[in-house]
């Protein structure tokens, strides 16, 4: 099974964040179901969008932005989530290359969602614009 670059890079931010303070390994590549109250706090990596444009004759140039999501749950959320949220994004940034598979992380917006129905719960949610670059008739080649 050929695996694109992108689905690399996200299992290599993934494996980076692993062992990020306060998740307890709760780090996953997306969700298909909620979390439940007892899971936070949590990791949740996915990609958001994927720019692209032709680099050269033969090559695709892509900036991958990928939400690293922060759920935290308790008095203050907030304060909850930004020492892990830290921690995160200090593994993240430590190799801006993804093991050789990017060209650069440039970390982005974050955003604070609430719950309505749950205010001791919060998702904060970080994003990271990943550049790479594949063959253009191949996304798992660079």
């Amino acid at each position: 099974m050929t695996v694109s670059i992108r689905e690399q890079i996200v299992a290599a931010v993934a494996e980076t964040l692993a062992n990020t303070e306060g998740v307890d390994g709760r780090v996953w590549r997306s969700r298909r179901e909620a979390l439940s109250r007892n899971e936070a706090s949590a990791i949740v990596i996915e990609p958001a969008s994927e720019p692209r444009q032709i680099y050269a004759i033969h090559k695709l140039d892509a900036s991958l932005e990928l939400a690293v999501a922060v759920f935290a749950r308790g008095p203050i959320p907030d304060q909850i989530a930004d020492p892990i949220a830290a921690d995160a994004h200090i593994r993240i940034m430590a190799d801006r290359s993804v093991s050789g598979l990017a060209i650069d992380v440039i970390p982005g917006q974050v955003d604070w969602q609430r719950d309505g129905t749950d205010p001791l719960s919060l998702w904060m949610v970080s994003m990271y614009r990943i550049r790479y670059r594949t063959a253009i008739n191949d996304l798992s080649s660079p």
